[in-house]
């Protein structure tokens, strides 16, 4: 081996600085979402950092990250709709709901035609409760379900009201079907695959997924892994790829406050603000009169904000 630990040397420690903002990732497949930030996170030195939910190990696309101040605000990007597109492969059923998992069973039946894998997709659509599968990174007394899982052990799981707004066939080409899928949080997309092959009686599972938009985030904005991890770029070159944190609360009503208010609310106080703001419980996001963006507020009875969640960024 010829690495730097051969001839005695280790890699001097990372500089770690403050950075703030929200970095647009395209997650390749083949590495986990955690793996991804940190590759990232090296790169911008960055203290703090975070996802904004998990991407499988298998999937692409679009991967929200925060650090520093704006790591307060991915409870937003984590609450926040779904969109993906996903192959489904038909006549094969795996382990584990995707092309990871070894094939339990298989069929040789077939949709008979477009309207036949209409009235399944339709019966997919709107409200509904879903199972998480045991393949996925909940946690049980402390431990993922995957790990579970691997083990032979499967334990109860609570279902989980879910919406798919949109659930639209792209392409069939006899095997493998391309669906638009517009979700909710929490929705597996996995468990929709499965389900639909048991709508159509052949079985099925996820052979592909790649996530387009997050809220009010889109793929075409983000940001290769390689622009981090082959060091192509100077550190002040990476840092202008970041946004500012608000652009994650942009269907948030806005409220801004004068010297004085944005002085106390700054300070974890709370305002008065005009009428109309919204109803009791409703966010808002905060600025002071100069336009800088001082955090999350919550509407309390007779139009008062309630500081939420405050930058510090002095």
């Amino acid at each position: 081996m010829t690495d730097e630990r051969s001839h005695g040397r280790r890699r001097p420690p990372i500089a770690w600085r403050k950075v703030d903002g929200i970095l647009l990732l395209d997650k390749p497949p083949g590495i986990s979402s955690n793996g991804a930030l940190q590759v990232v996170r090296r790169a911008l030195r960055a203290a703090k950092g975070g996802h904004t939910g998990n991407l499988d190990v298998a999937a692409s696309g679009l991967l929200p990250l925060c650090f520093g101040e704006a790591t307060k605000v991915c409870g937003f990007l984590l609450e926040s709709d779904k969109r993906y597109h996903a192959s489904v492969r038909l006549g094969e059923v795996t382990r584990t709901g995707d092309a990871e998992g070894e094939v339990i069973a298989s069929s040789l039946s077939r949709p008979r035609d477009a309207a036949e894998i209409e009235a399944a997709l339709d019966s997919l659509r709107g409200a509904q409760m879903q199972v998480p599968p045991m393949y996925s990174a909940l946690k049980h007394g402390g431990r993922p379900l995957y790990e579970l899982a691997r083990r032979g052990v499967e334990v109860a799981r609570a279902p989980r009201e879910i919406s798919v707004y949109a659930l639209e066939l792209l392409h069939f080409d006899g095997e493998t079907l391309t669906l638009d899928v517009h979700c909710s949080k929490g929705t597996y997309v996995r468990s929709l695959a499965v389900a639909l092959g048991e709508r159509l009686g052949c079985g099925a599972h996820l052979a592909g997924l790649r996530r387009l938009v997050a809220g009010p985030f889109s793929v075409v904005d983000a940001v290769p892994l390689r622009t981090f991890s082959e060091g192509l770029y100077p550190e002040d070159a990476l840092d202008e790829l970041l946004r500012p944190m608000d652009t994650a609360l942009g269907g948030l009503p806005r409220v801004e406050l004068t010297g004085e208010d944005s002085h106390r609310f700054r300070q974890g106080q709370r305002v008065r603000v005009s009428p109309g703001l919204g109803p009791e419980g409703a966010t808002a996001r905060v600025y002071d009169a100069s336009g800088a963006f001082c955090g999350i507020g919550v509407v309390e009875p007779g139009g008062v904000l309630q500081p939420q969640r405050l930058l510090r960024l002095a």
